[in-house]
């Protein structure tokens, strides 16, 4: 049996809507464009784009989930963007979800191991969490937990 990874990407919500923008034809970009993070994100992979601005260097706060999906079949390709600037891509069918905020769900996600240091697995840009906690992201986003292949999270 293969196994499914769950992802939690970091973006400015500015960003992370534009990859959902269209959710049938959706993408992600993790880590200022990078390929090599995206290698580590397969076909069948559930991501969830955690913000912690709404725009990218800013101070304007936003703290909130804002998308989730599954990767769809593909090896990470480059997008040229204009400007010169070219990311790294990889396809994601989002789900329709609500934008939510994390504040609530901090003592019930096991990622965050120190309350005082919960924004500490962020500053990586992609990691890894476990079915427990996207399934508790996906009840509060208010996703559809049987098309993203969740058991429900008690809350």
């Amino acid at each position: 049996m293969v196994t499914r990874n769950n992802w939690i990407a970091v973006a400015c919500a500015d960003h992370a809507r534009r990859g959902c923008a269209q959710p049938a034809h959706g993408f992600m970009q993790v880590c200022h464009g990078k390929r090599a993070p995206l290698m580590r994100v397969l076909p069948g992979d559930l991501v969830t784009y955690y913000a912690p601005t709404l725009t990218m260097g800013g101070k304007d706060k936003h703290q909130c989930f804002v998308s989730m999906g599954i990767v769809q079949p593909g090896l990470p390709y480059a997008f040229d963007m204009g400007g010169r600037f070219v990311p790294h891509r990889r396809d994601v069918v989002y789900v329709p979800a609500q934008e939510t905020p994390i504040a609530p769900l901090l003592d019930r996600l096991a990622f965050v191991e120190n309350r005082r240091r919960w924004g500490y697995h962020f500053r990586f840009g992609l990691f890894k969490v476990n079915d427990h906690d996207m399934a508790l992201i996906a009840q509060a986003m208010q996703a559809d937990a049987v098309t993203l292949g969740l058991a429900a999270a008690t809350l």
